[in-house]
């Protein structure tokens, strides 16, 4: 289930990144490995992380997901191993948030990908989730939260 979509205008955000270009079967095991990654280096250099982990999807294939994972940041990060300096970008997008477990995220965002065509809007390549609420919070998946965001053209 999806929340009814606002369109509004982020700000660019500073953050640490883990760049991961990976077969989509592998998501499940590669994202929780480098959330703990990018956690341990930022303890390391002190450096706090704000709000919760996001996936800004670069490029999409049914096959490969090429994103960032991070998380902003309250300091600048410094570049070590595969942890490096990003952001989440200044744009104008739609933003839903989807209310469930994340093997309902396909379903979410064809949903949301259906709203935004039906209110003519054009998106972007990239996008973005945000996992606002998640098995960190509770292991129950009805209450986890997930923000969704797409980019729109102008």
């Amino acid at each position: 289930m999806i929340e009814t979509p606002e369109i509004l205008q982020t700000e660019a955000a500073a953050a640490a990144v883990i760049r991961l270009v990976i077969p989509r079967s592998q998501m499940m095991m590669a994202f929780g490995p480098a959330v703990g990654e990018l956690m341990a280096e930022l303890a390391r250099q002190g450096v706090a992380p704000v709000g919760a982990v996001f996936a800004r999807h670069l490029a999409m294939s049914p096959d490969v997901f090429d994103f960032e994972l991070g998380v902003k940041v309250a300091a600048p990060v410094t570049a070590s191993g595969r942890v490096k300096p990003g952001e989440l970008p200044a744009a104008r997008v739609a933003r839903t948030i989807y209310h469930g477990p994340y093997e309902g995220l396909p379903s979410a965002w064809g949903s949301f990908d259906r709203w935004i065509k039906a209110n003519g809007l054009a998106q972007a390549q990239s996008l973005w989730e945000v996992y606002s609420v998640g098995p960190q919070s509770t292991p129950d998946s009805a209450n986890w939260r997930t923000e969704l965001n797409r980019p729109l053209k102008t």
